[in-house]
This record gives C-alpha cells, sequence and structure tokens, in this order.
C-alpha cells in the first residue's frame, strides 16, 4: 500500500494532523506514552521520544506532544514510521 501523508495543523500547538492520501486504519486508533497497545503502528510512533497521544481512524492520525518536545525534532521520526504502512 503506497500510501502518501499531508500535515496540518490543529488548534492545540501540540497536535499535528497527518492525513492520508487513502485510508489506512480499519478501527479507530487511542493510545497514550506508557499505555500498552497491541497496535504495532500505535507502539512505533509513541516509542518517539516526545510524543505524548496519539487519536486516528480510517484516513488520518493526529500526534500530540508534550509542550517541552520540538515539532521539528519530531516531525521527520513520524514520518518515518508513517512511511512503513
Amino acid at each position: 500500500m503506497d500510501v502518501e501523508f499531508g500535515i496540518q495543523p490543529t488548534p492545540n500547538p501540540n497536535s499535528l494532523k497527518f492525513s492520508a492520501s487513502q485510508p489506512f486504519l480499519e478501527v479507530r486508533l487511542s493510545a497514550r506514552a506508557g499505555e500498552a497497545t497491541d497496535s504495532d503502528l500505535a507502539n512505533s510512533l509513541l516509542a518517539i521520544e516526545g510524543v505524548e497521544s496519539i487519536f486516528g481512524f480510517q484516513d488520518f492520525i493526529t500526534v500530540n506532544k508534550f509542550p517541552e518536545s520540538d515539532w521539528d525534532e519530531l516531525v521527520p521520526h513520524i514520518q518515518k514510521v508513517l512511511e512503513t504502512l
């Protein structure tokens, strides 16, 4: 599956929405750092230092960062995870 992602800001400066060119999630995905999950995608995103939580469904995933984290450092790592879909 060749999915491309665009990045959109949200009203929350600690959240970014990654919108996909096609659906990639069949079920709602929601997790916080430190929580156990059976989703490889969730585990990979939450393993990125600075990611606080994620929420996604069908063709998007929203990533929330801790306030002290920097998007310039996080986005390349998030994109790398999403490229593996």
